[in-house]
């Protein structure tokens, strides 16, 4: 394949017009993912739990496809598994170290059932592939309100915990000696991220997710440290990402990841350069 096949197959507008209605409800999915992964990726990186999220991300793809194994919803196959890890995590992983170690541990046996669960599918393919990479068009309407529901529970979780949560993600000890329950709120806001994980999962697969839940946070972190402005800007580049991948990929012929993927990287790696171009060394060697 030269580059010119390439690019037909990653772009290809021919009947674009036609072919936008059929992502309708994976557009709107998508924004509300945005809004979901914009919000969540504050406490991930605040709490420094970007492994932890990969692990769960495993389990759920191994709930997803044992789900899709026996012919049940692979939503809550997805959701049941996100949440074993994240109690696992919750309960045992209560120090960084702890959590990584366990992270580990989890992360290969997690995507080791999960292969082995599809490896003994027999149904179509492309089932088994948009579980890791993601699909823009198996979105149906039950789905999609089964992603709303469950977005909006996690965006309501998280605004009623957002000033405790906050406090012992800056400063554990503190937030302890003032009486915030931080063992507690720790083991909720595991669950939250489990659902949060588990929608993910259904629109850009099990293998990229970090690229909707850590990256934008990552990159707005990187231009400001105003928490208004930071948690602003973590929901438009998340949106950017999402939206804006599955619009590209509807125009190839290419799962939706690469595209959501590859968005997400460069706004992180111009949030960078603008980083970097503000830094006061860089501006006493200009």
């Amino acid at each position: 394949m030269n580059f010119s096949d390439f690019i037909d197959k990653a772009f290809n507008f021919n009947d674009y017009a036609q072919l936008l209605p059929l992502v309708s409800n994976s557009l709107i999915a998508g924004a509300v993912l945005g809004v979901v992964g914009g919000l969540i990726g504050i406490f991930i990186m605040m709490r420094d739990m970007a492994f932890a999220v990969h692990g769960i991300a495993e389990l759920s793809f191994a709930g997803a496809s044992f789900a899709l194994l026996i012919g049940a919803d692979v939503v809550t196959g997805s959701v049941f598994g996100s949440l074993i890890a994240a109690l696992i995590l919750g309960f045992l992983g209560t120090r960084a170290r702890d959590r990584n170690s366990i992270t580990g541990v989890l992360m290969p046996f997690g995507l080791g059932l999960g292969i082995l669960f599809l490896s003994l599918y027999e149904g179509r393919s492309a089932n088994k592939f948009g579980l890791l990479t993601g699909q823009i068009v198996a979105v149906d309407d039950v789905q999609l309100n089964g992603m709303l529901v469950l977005s909006l529970v996690v965006v309501l979780a998280l605004i009623l915990i957002w000033r405790p949560l906050t406090f012992a993600s800056v400063d554990p000890v503190v937030a302890n000696a003032r009486g915030v329950r931080t063992s507690g709120l720790s083991i909720f806001f595991m669950v939250i991220l489990a659902l949060a994980v588990a929608v993910t999962i259904q629109v850009v697969g099990a293998l990229l997710v970090l690229a909707l839940l850590i990256t934008p946070a990552a990159a707005a972190m990187r231009v400001t440290s105003n928490p208004v402005l930071t948690v602003v800007l973590s929901i438009a580049f998340a949106e950017l990402a999402v939206v804006g991948g599955i619009l590209l990929a509807l125009a190839g012929a290419l799962p939706i990841s690469p595209y959501v993927t590859t968005i997400s990287f460069m706004t992180y790696v111009v949030c960078r350069g603008i980083e970097y171009a503000r830094s006061p060394r860089r501006r006493h060697q200009v």
